[in-house]
């Protein structure tokens, strides 16, 4: 590649990095949005290419059996959770793949570009790829899929992403195998974003809504039963268009089987020890007690990184009483956090800030961690004309065991302010949960903070808050400096900006956030290959059984 055919913005990657001011890792992931190659990249930088190898020779054949919640799914732009993604993505596929060092690689994809003024995104297809029913997988697709998630009667999520910079009527099929992106605005991220979990290609001949009644992708895997709360068989395809590092046809298992054992870790302990299950899929109901349950036997191995996963406290800011910040950040004030930490979560994992961007996320910018403080509060109370206390419902996810910990020692510490927690378990808290006045909400992993922002906290074009923004918060100021966030490049000049919107959040947000979860993926020492899973999303095309 000529110095001539960079992105402009390439000499001032390359300038930060040379001046340290940018990571490998970071400057990496950058010139790859950029639509450089990883290899060209690294050449770039100066950077030792990577030999990707097995260990050992990999064998065929065999049934891979994993432990995991099996949810009713539908249609894929529509999923709440990544449980049901993690199946879905052995069918289907998607247009990009972002490693576990966040730097994101063509995937359906065989490469993109990027006009200067980031607003024009070309997307190039592979070709030869096929659906499991054996149509070609074309530019259609892709245009199809994409009306999908922009499509306001679907209610995706990925409207709350990515509609504020793309209309339905930008996406454009130039050719059989070339898409084209017009953005209303700049940013960089596009190609992270077409990996979100709810961003699988459809085939647009046969899909009709329903995933599971015609479950036709690109993927190693077809499906041959789901039965949601009990199983799901998946059968290996024989003309799969991925090869593995050897050159052989991928995938080496024949089948994959999910086993949901429900949420309670004992069984899925017991199902591990005992054999019946080579692994767990921890995507939405991580458990710290199978990684303890597990420590020190030498059948098992255990991958484990800190995440954006959380509980967080949402308030509804549009009505009362939280829609007084006073109000809002009385409550903020009644999180011990060392106490929730320590009592809800084992201490595994990262002190949570009242912003939803963690300590991981490559944007962010150190703040500091509120202290626990029932005086401020009850005074913040007092001012906002509840001087005799504030009597309030906290709903809150039933079949979770950590939000019900959470909310039982808020409850506790919120009485010396002059809170009155009724705590309600919502056995279908998700049905409702953009209703509520008060919850505690399961918020799953994002490997970028400008992704949980433009999902949670923002508004349309037309300033009304996107799908998933479920405490109805729009500010003004915090989504204008969201909108300059998702276009700057400068790592310092970005970290500039996500300090002003961390503060913002900390200052007059709708959330309290108290604790980020660690993540972990536990195994059976059988499985071969799997260092390279992004948790919490399950890729396992390589995967073999020893």
């Amino acid at each position: 590649m000529t110095r001539k055919k960079l992105h402009p913005l390439m000499s001032d990657l390359l300038n930060q990095h040379r001046q340290g001011k940018m990571s490998r890792r970071q400057f990496l992931r950058y010139s790859t949005l950029l639509g450089v190659s990883v290899g060209a990249a690294m050449t770039l930088g100066g950077f030792a290419p990577v030999q990707k190898a097995f260990a050992a020779t990999p064998k065929r054949g065999g049934t891979l059996k994993i432990s995991g919640l099996i949810r009713k799914m539908s249609h894929p732009a529509q999923l709440g959770w990544p449980d049901p993604s993690n199946i879905a993505r052995q069918i289907a596929q998607y247009l990009t793949i972002t490693d576990p060092d966040n730097i994101t690689h063509p995937y359906l994809l065989k490469a993109w570009g990027v006009s200067d003024d980031l607003k024009t995104w070309t997307l190039h297809l592979r070709k030869g790829i096929r659906f499991n029913n054996g149509d070609e997988f074309t530019s259609e697709d892709v245009v199809f899929s994409m009306k999908q998630w922009l499509d306001k009667d679907i209610k995706s999520s990925l409207l709350g992403l990515m509609g504020d910079y793309l209309n339905s009527s930008g996406i454009e099929k130039v050719d059989k195998h070339t898409v084209k992106l017009h953005l209303k605005k700049a940013q960089i991220g596009v190609p992270e974003h077409l990996f979100a979990y709810q961003a699988l290609m459809l085939n647009h001949k046969t899909f009709e809504g329903d995933f599971l009644k015609a479950p036709h992708g690109t993927g190693p895997y077809t499906l041959e039963m789901y039965k949601p709360g009990e199983t799901c068989i998946l059968k290996a395809r024989r003309d799969y268009w991925q090869k593995g590092v050897d050159g052989d046809p991928l995938p080496y298992l024949d089948k994959i089987e999910f086993i949901d054992l429900g949420r309670d870790p004992s069984p899925r302990i017991a199902a591990l020890k005992n054999g019946e299950v080579h692994m767990t899929s921890e995507a939405s109901i991580g458990s710290p007690d199978i990684m303890m349950a597990t420590r020190g036997d030498d059948n098992f191995f255990t991958y484990l990184f800190h995440s954006a996963k959380c509980n967080v406290l949402r308030m509804r800011s549009n009505e009362k009483p939280f829609d007084d910040n006073r109000v809002r950040q009385a409550l903020k004030l009644c999180q011990n956090r060392d106490k929730i930490m320590a009592l809800a979560y084992n201490r595994a994992g990262l002190v949570g800030q009242d912003c939803h961007v963690y300590q991981k996320h490559p944007e962010y910018h150190e703040v500091d961690t509120p202290k626990y403080n029932p005086e401020k509060a009850k005074a913040l109370l007092t001012e906002a004309g509840y001087a005799n206390g504030l009597e309030v419902e906290l709903n809150v996810m039933a079949s979770v065991a950590a939000a019900t910990r959470h909310a039982q020692i808020l409850k506790e510490d919120a009485a010396p302010a002059g809170f009155k927690i009724n705590i309600v378990p919502s056995p279908k808290y998700f049905s409702k949960w953009t209703t509520y006045k008060l919850g505690l909400t399961a918020w799953g992993h994002r490997t970028l903070g400008t992704m949980v922002l433009n999902l949670a906290y923002s508004a349309d074009e037309n300033g009304k808050p996107v799908p998933w923004n479920e405490t109805h918060w729009v500010d003004k100021e915090f989504q204008e400096l969201l909108d300059q966030a998702n276009k700057t490049i400068d790592v310092d000049e970005r970290r500039k900006v996500f300090y002003k919107l961390q503060t913002i959040q900390q200052e007059r947000g709708s959330v309290g956030i108290s604790a980020f979860e660690d993540m972990f993926l536990v195994c059976n020492k059988a499985v071969q290959n799997v260092s390279k899973t992004q948790l919490p999303y399950l890729d396992i095309n390589e995967v073999w059984l020893k």
